[in-house]
């Protein structure tokens, strides 16, 4: 079931991620049940529902980490198909950010930051360390750029993970639940270099169930259950005004 919340018309050019009648199973459990999707560029997008609900799966899809079984996936005008240069072409401009960091233990924080750039965009050494610290210190981590993983905290980690996506010079970038495998007192952090994004114009799509967040950044809230998208609205009028009654049994022990 889609929202009937009007969008303003976006041109083609616009459109940064395009899901048309996108749906996954997972052997006899559909996952994902005809999701439609237009994401403009520069848009920030939440996506909120309880476990299960499909949403991970839904942004995974959009860089091929899972693949959807019908309907149509486009992202920057690339289609998502078995072509194998277009899911390339798709993963060089789709960054994305995990829940539990994946970070390469054995390499320093500015080895982790440079390794794609160099080895799949093949730029020079010299240019991604100094992308990559660029993007630490926009993160406020650029201190610790030649410690290894396991001597920062969650939190640290976790920006370290955002600025290696950035590093990347994504057209997109995908959130999936960034704090959710951190401690209460973590969480802020890693919140402020995603808010400071969303003010740079990054177009982002992104997995939490931090609602302060979605008040704060976001230019849409989606709400899935079941595979579905139940409802999608502007943050004031989805907290203020939650027009299905799974949303507003969702919010109403999630939001205080």
């Amino acid at each position: 079931m889609q929202s009937a919340t009007q969008q303003p018309e976006s041109k083609a050019h616009d459109i940064a991620v395009s899901l048309c009648q996108v749906s996954k199973w997972f052997g006899a459990f559909k996952v994902l049940q005809d999701i439609n999707l237009e994401v403009r560029t520069g848009e920030r997008i939440v996506i909120a529902g309880p476990s299960g609900s499909g949403k991970s799966t839904m942004i995974r899809c959009i860089n091929w980490l899972e693949r959807h079984q019908k309907g149509k996936i486009v992202v920057d005008g690339i289609e998502l198909t078995d072509n194998n240069k277009n899911v390339d072409a798709v993963r060089r401009d789709v960054g994305m950010v995990f829940q539990h960091f994946n970070l390469f233990p054995h390499l320093t924080i500015i080895e982790n930051c440079t390794l794609a750039p160099m080895w799949v965009k093949k730029v020079p050494q010299s240019l991604a360390r100094d992308t990559a610290l660029e993007y630490l210190e926009k993160v406020r981590i650029a201190d610790q750029a030649h410690k290894y993983p396991s001597q920062l905290s969650g939190g640290q980690q976790q920006r370290v993970a955002i600025a290696r996506a950035l590093c990347m010079k994504p057209k997109v970038l995908l959130f999936d639940e960034p704090t959710s495998a951190l401690d209460p007192e973590m969480v802020r952090e890693v919140l402020d270099s995603m808010v400071q994004l969303a003010k740079d114009g990054m177009t982002m799509l992104c997995v939490t169930h931090e609602m302060g967040f979605a008040r704060q950044v976001a230019d849409r809230v989606i709400f899935m259950d079941r595979g579905e998208i139940i409802e999608e609205n502007a943050p004031t009028e989805f907290f203020a005004n939650p027009q299905h009654e799974r949303t507003k049994a969702f919010l109403s022990q999630i939001v205080h």
